[in-house]
């Protein structure tokens, strides 16, 4: 029997409120996580791998029991002013929990209160805990453009300009991806590239407008890509900058895709990414791979393909291994366990928010 949401082999994932504090930590922002100490801890001890060596102005709202039940949002519009007064921040950034959620909070309320009591800009986004980090990133990335973009459309185009939508260390396999997708992309000839969220300010978000084109590198990021599209015009392409060091570091020769039928699991960008790397390899061979993605995350249907599907239960990851005859599986190593006797071979492509883990770090391994 199958209980809804009930992992007892894969580790659960980052959750949503993680994925908001992501997009925004290195912003110089004031973030609230609306919670009574629990969450926030998760957050910066488990799913901000920053915490240890950048600064980020992240709190706990402290809710106590009766606070959260009777709804006291005036006792925590007096925290956020008091301790705004003592941080140089650029904003505030209201982040839900699992107890905004259960007593119904009005964020539309919190945001003015708050604005007119700190006289800074407020954003709050409804997170409840329950959910994946690539909802809470989703919603973080269309809230920032939505507030922080100027309406004006009369603005030059930036030439040669690239936004980069979607990096986030929990989509990452290192923290200098950011730094790596910028050397990459001026390589290629941009002059100036915009790593939303990482590497930059919340300046950035002011010059969105005038971007000339922006990239999109997990899923997460599409519906803001889209959003800058129809409000400004600036079209978006979804690619994968780091694809081929991500390929160089698999253990996989070309030798080795003939004819195999391969399971990519990951966010869907990079998965599409690599399997369209796999492909153009064998291409000319007349003997290509037969290579479905997979993700416990977004799946847009605009960049699915056939067959492409997503995993929403423990037992429908260990029915999709047993049953698809896979020759290869490529995915988090924190996945093996659960794949039981599956007798092909397991390749590792970590991901972060799945299992800790990065890939060219010296961290420690969460799985065996």
């Amino acid at each position: 029997m199958s209980v809804k949401g009930l992992h007892k082999i894969i580790y659960p994932f980052a959750p949503d409120q993680s994925g908001a504090a992501a997009v925004l930590y290195e912003l110089g922002g004031m973030i609230i996580i609306c919670d009574a100490g629990g969450c926030a801890g998760n957050v910066c001890g488990f799913d901000e791998p920053r915490w240890l060596s950048t600064k980020s102005a992240v709190f706990s709202a402290g809710l106590r029991d009766m606070d959260a039940i009777l709804g006291r949002d005036d006792l925590l519009i007096e925290k956020i002013k008091k301790a705004s007064a003592k941080i140089d921040a650029k904003f505030v950034a209201v982040i839900g929990t699992p107890v905004p959620a259960t007593i119904a909070t009005d964020y539309k309320a919190l945001k003015r209160m708050a604005e007119k009591r700190t006289g800074l800009p407020v954003i709050t986004i409804d997170s409840n805990g329950v959910l994946w980090y690539d909802s809470g990133i989703e919603k973080t990335y269309l809230e920032c453009f939505r507030k922080f973009t100027p309406e004006d459309t009369e603005k030059n185009i930036i030439p040669d300009s690239v936004g980069v939508i979607g990096v986030t260390p929990l989509d990452s396999e290192s923290l200098s991806a950011g730094k790596r997708i910028t050397e990459t992309l001026t390589a290629g000839g941009s002059k100036r590239v915009i790593c939303y969220g990482v590497g930059g300010s919340l300046e950035d978000f002011a010059d969105a407008g005038r971007t000339e084109k922006n990239i999109v590198v997990a899923a997460s990021g599409l519906k803001a890509a889209r959003y800058l599209k129809e409000r400004y015009g600036t079209p978006y392409e979804c690619s994968d900058p780091l694809i081929g060091e991500v390929r160089a570091g698999l253990p996989l020769s070309t030798e080795d895709l003939y004819g195999k039928k391969i399971l990519i699991i990951h966010q869907q960008v990079r998965a599409n990414a690599l399997r369209d790397t796999l492909r153009k390899e064998t291409d000319d061979t007349g003997n290509a791979p037969d290579i479905t993605v997979a993700t416990w995350f977004i799946m847009d249907d605009e960049i699915a393909e056939e067959g492409d599907f997503r995993i929403r239960e423990e037992s429908d990851f260990f029915d999709h291994v047993s049953d698809g005859g896979w020759d290869i599986i490529i995915a988090d190593g924190s996945f093996r366990k659960a794949a039981g006797d599956f007798g092909g071979r397991f390749i590792d492509l970590p991901h972060f928010a799945v299992s800790g883990h990065f890939a060219d770090e010296e961290s420690v391994r969460f799985y065996t």
